[in-house]
């Protein structure tokens, strides 16, 4: 990684099979679009199945953490995201819809974006307001970051003792503090 280089974590998924196939699959092929795009990739977690998000929303998801470094902007990195979700056939129709990539920005090494009171605005939203309302700038660490297991598992086989910048908490602790009934429901593939 150069000097300039940025370290960024992201969570991958899928529920819904893209033109290529399984989520499995689609998740293989996003992952080497990621690095022809010029994202290094420098970690990947192992596959998990997940239970979907909010729960009885639609079938199963397959979940993974990489951890990758560009010298990027956050934006440009954002925007390649989007960009590769949309060639594997992802459309933005409902907010935690059903869908065959999902590629999140989870930070941007111990960036808080855009400040620190715009953060905490999402970061404390209600639960009823997270269902319908998406932010126009983009917010990081992620704010909900630290709530799902689905992430968190993943995300602490390859940056477990990142440590989140608004809290101080690690990955690991993170995790740990999430009830073991959300955590039993994220399995290994």
């Amino acid at each position: 990684m150069s000097s300039k280089a940025q370290t960024y974590l992201i969570a991958l998924g899928g529920n819904m099979p893209s033109a290529l196939g399984g989520p499995e699959i689609t998740l293989r092929a996003a992952l080497k679009r990621l690095a022809e795009t010029g994202l290094k990739v420098e970690a990947v977690s192992r596959f998990f199945q997940t239970p979907c998000f909010p729960a009885g929303a639609g079938p199963d998801y397959v979940n993974a953490a990489a951890c990758l470094s560009s010298d990027k902007s956050p934006k440009e990195v954002l925007h390649r995201l989007h960009d590769i979700e949309a060639e594997f056939g992802r459309e933005r129709l409902q907010r935690w819809g059903m869908r065959c990539l999902d590629l999140d920005l989870l930070s941007a090494g111990q960036r808080v974006l855009p400040d620190m009171k715009t953060y905490t605005q999402w970061q404390t939203l209600p639960p009823d307001a997270q269902r319908s309302d998406a932010p126009s700038k983009l917010i990081l660490p992620h704010p909900r970051l630290a709530e799902r297991a689905f992430v968190l598992v993943p995300l602490a086989e390859i940056a477990p003792d990142w440590a989140h910048p608004t809290s101080g908490l690690t990955v690991k602790e993170m995790l740990a503090s999430l009830p073991a009934s959300e955590k039993d429901l994220v399995l290994p593939l």
